[in-house]
């Protein structure tokens, strides 16, 4: 392994490693605030910290040409998310990128890329309120199963590796999310259906990476997604600046460093990573939520949930490595 390698795989597990805390950041939160009240703030500050790099690549672009960026793969968290203190190489004042051409693409696509993720991260953080931050994490990585099985409305033929993640996927869920008297938290079936709205938003991503500048795309979203929180914050919730000053620092994390550094951390690592290893890597954000969930909320996970967890996990790696590699035919946007 290079140096250059070692680099940026050192780079994604500190990007897991954020992302994963940032479910602790979460549930910090939520103990002040609504959930579209966070999300909003959280989204808006992920998309100012984009700016920045925007109008950089805007002037380097006029100055020496047409450029494009590395793959976008959310989150994007998220959990992502919902997503420390690192720093760009001092030699590029942001990521290099190789040369390819990108079509027009109207603004209905990072329209779509934000709702999506506005409806992934709404579920989720209101899950949050009703289960721990450790099995959040666990149940949030489903989307990596849930994305290949979406993959067959467009036409992909999911390998033996992705049916099997799924399944072991399935059991361990059932280990760590149902009692002993086949009851589901609520909390557990809101996360889970984020995770659903995290796959729908890895295949709108997907398709919209190869059309337009990928971080203009994740300034966008993130916008889009804050402006929905908004309209469902002045719905559902009230703004209270005390309050929203008390979450300060869960809202700073999840927005500076789960949304903004981590995203950008991530697309300067995956240059030099294969995306089976990179997604491998990245897979340790669930585990990361336990342990932070552990270290910092007191959470205790039973043996049996233990068990799930790394079912769980097994299942997600095994999907990734062994799953499908097809490229999916464009969304109608």
């Amino acid at each position: 392994m290079n140096k250059s390698t070692l680099k940026s795989e050192s780079l994604l597990l500190l990007t897991a490693a954020i992302w994963g805390f940032a479910f602790i950041a979460q549930r910090a939160g939520m103990e002040h605030v609504g959930p579209f009240t966070f999300n909003a703030i959280r989204f808006a500050m992920g998309s100012l910290v984009l700016v920045p790099l925007v109008i950089l690549r805007n002037k380097r672009s006029e100055s020496s040409g047409p450029i494009s960026t590395s793959s976008l793969r959310p989150f994007l968290h998220s959990s992502i998310h919902p997503i420390p203190h690192s720093s760009i190489p001092s030699s590029s004042p942001c990521p290099s990128i190789a040369p390819s051409p990108h079509r027009a693409v109207p603004l209905s696509g990072p329209a779509f890329a934000g709702a999506a993720l506005f409806l992934g991260a709404s579920f989720q953080q209101w899950g949050i309120v009703y289960t721990t931050a450790g099995k959040a994490g666990f149940i949030t990585g489903l989307y990596v199963i849930i994305v290949p099985i979406l993959g067959l409305f467009w036409r992909q033929r999911p390998r033996w590796g992705t049916w099997i993640g799924a399944i072991l996927a399935a059991i361990g869920m059932y280990l760590l999310s149902f009692s002993g008297t086949l009851t589901v938290n609520v909390g557990d079936l809101l996360v889970l259906a984020s995770a659903f709205f995290w796959a729908v938003h890895v295949h709108i991503v997907g398709w919209l990476t190869g059309r337009m500048d990928s971080i203009r795309l994740a300034c966008l979203q993130f916008a889009v997604c804050s402006l929905f929180s908004v309209i469902g914050a002045l719905a559902m919730e009230t703004f209270v600046m005390d309050k929203i000053l008390a979450a300060a620092i869960p809202i700073l994390y999840a927005g500076l460093l789960s949304t903004g550094v981590a995203y950008t951390l991530q697309v300067v690592a995956q240059k030099d990573v294969p995306s089976s290893n990179a997604a491998i890597i990245m897979s340790l954000e669930a585990v990361f939520a336990v342990v932070g969930g552990w270290l910092f909320l007191a959470e205790i996970i039973p043996l049996r949930g233990l068990a799930g967890c790394g079912i769980m996990l097994a299942g997600m790696i095994l999907a990734q490595v062994f799953g499908t590699r097809e490229k999916r035919a464009p969304l109608p946007i």
